[in-house]
């Protein structure tokens, strides 16, 4: 089964920029270009909430209000691996972030219940 990791947190402030990177691996003959990603999140004290959402050749991609014309999902194929370009932090963007994979075939989602994998997670924290 896929495993993913996710790295490039950190603490900055706010009006900054960050870029996480999230390694796909060990997919067992499946392909990761098969697959459609997500980024989630979850900030102390709310529920997991869709950040972003892009489909498996990277041509459609979806994201939250909050977040839009701030942050860019991408995905490079060739090398496994799903990026989040985060700019202008706010505080309010302070989370632990996870990539998470779609079944093979299936189109993006804003669902967290529609990704079958996800990362360990890494922390953002954005002071103002």
């Amino acid at each position: 089964q896929i495993q993913l990791v996710e790295f490039g947190g950190g603490l900055v402030q706010a009006g900054s920029s960050l870029r996480l990177s999230c390694a796909a691996s060990g997919d067992d003959g499946h392909t990761f270009s098969n697959r459609a990603m997500g980024w989630f999140r979850r900030a102390p004290g709310k529920e997991r909430e869709i950040v972003a959402a892009i489909n498996r050749v990277g041509s459609n991609t979806e994201y939250q209000n909050s977040v839009k014309g701030r942050f860019t999902i991408s995905r490079d194929n060739a090398k496994n691996m799903l990026f989040l370009q985060m700019d202008d932090l706010k505080p309010e963007d302070t989370a632990v972030y996870y990539c998470a994979a779609r079944p093979e075939n299936y189109v993006l989602s804003t669902e967290a219940g529609a990704y079958d994998y996800w990362g360990q997670g890494t922390q953002v924290t954005v002071s103002s």
